[in-house]
């Protein structure tokens, strides 16, 4: 096995290049070395650490047994759909996941344990069972989802303060535009990653992209001084139910009355954290919350069906009645 240290950032950074464009010997050594740089300051490594990163890619026993041929000049996957990250853990990996979740079994009485503990679970069990025969764990994920690629390079940009130029194109786009954007926060939501920062371009602050095929991709912008964010994010997020807001949008005041119990499910999994129940007896399949009307917290009331009815405002009433004559129409005899 080659050196050690820093092996997986090496072997992610060397994947990435194998899939994408054909380098030559030296030109992997350099981009490799400048992305160790990155993370830690002063280190390199030398010719004999890569030949033998080459050669654990190459090994179809011990390594990731990758396309890659023998004496060619530069390297590159001949199958480009190849990606050690498709590949079963290696034994030594198998270990390092094992010895972290001893490590954060030290913590199980920390708050923060239950969700590393989930992800690291949900992670072994993929690699662990051959066939979904096998499987213990099924849970909600989004196989079409390939915007999450974006997803690590979006949070560096965030974490150094980096200016981004930006290609996107909307569904109803006939072409794709560029943007200066200057990125603040990550939110997830609906199975679904958004970033948002400034739209310096259009002087836009809180602007959302989407991370999906509607973002084509971005680059960095350099000498271009990154303009933060002052906005509490936490108070912006809990007041609306998505993340769409419209312009001028107002708090609103939002009373629900849930049928056949439905009460008890919402009370167990609210779109609204901050929801309040009402004191009185014959107002227990009641509750209420402030927040902005906007086309997600429609979609969320729809989904209880006829178990819902909105009582406040009157505002959002319109709207709902609005949508149930349209879906009325669909199913007319």
């Amino acid at each position: 096995m080659a050196n050690s240290k820093h092996a997986h950032l090496r072997y992610n950074i060397l994947d990435y290049c194998f899939r994408n464009k054909s380098y030559g010997f030296e030109e992997l050594l350099r981009i490799l070395n400048e992305g160790i740089t990155e993370l830690y300051p002063g280190e390199e490594i030398s010719e004999r650490t890569l030949r033998e990163d080459i050669k654990v890619f190459r090994d179809k026993k011990e390594g990731f047994g990758a396309p890659l041929k023998e004496g060619m000049r530069t390297y590159k996957y001949s199958d480009t759909n190849f990606s050690i990250a498709q590949r079963p853990l290696q034994k030594y990996e198998q270990y390092l996941i094992e010895a972290a979740q001893q490590l954060l079994s030290r913590f199980e009485n920390h708050p923060k344990y239950n969700k590393l503990a989930e992800a690291l679970i949900k992670f072994q069990d993929e690699e662990e069972q051959e066939n979904d025969a096998s499987r213990i764990l099924f849970y909600d994920h989004n196989e079409e989802y390939k915007g999450i690629k974006f997803l690590k390079p979006l949070y560096l940009a965030i974490k150094k303060q980096q200016v981004l130029q930006i290609n996107y194109q909307g569904f109803k786009d006939e072409s794709s535009s560029m943007f200066e954007f200057h990125p603040h926060i990550l939110k997830q939501y609906n199975r679904r990653w958004f970033v948002f920062g400034l739209n310096k371009t259009r002087e836009i602050k809180e602007w959302s992209i989407p991370l999906d095929e509607r973002l084509i991709g971005f680059e960095t912008l350099e000498d271009v001084n990154y303009l933060d964010s002052n906005k509490d994010w936490e108070t912006f997020f809990r007041t609306m139910v998505g993340v769409v807001r419209p312009k001028e949008a107002q708090i609103e005041k939002v009373v629900l009355r849930f049928h056949n119990g439905r009460e008890n499910y919402f009370k167990t999994k609210p779109f609204q954290p901050d929801y309040e129940e009402f004191f009185e007896k014959e107002k227990q399949d009641q509750v209420w919350f402030e927040t902005i009307i906007n086309k997600e917290l429609v979609q969320q009331l729809l989904s209880y069906g006829q178990d819902l009815e909105v009582l406040e405002p009157e505002l959002l009433k319109k709207q709902m009645r609005e949508h149930s004559n349209t879906m009325q129409q669909f199913y007319k005899d």
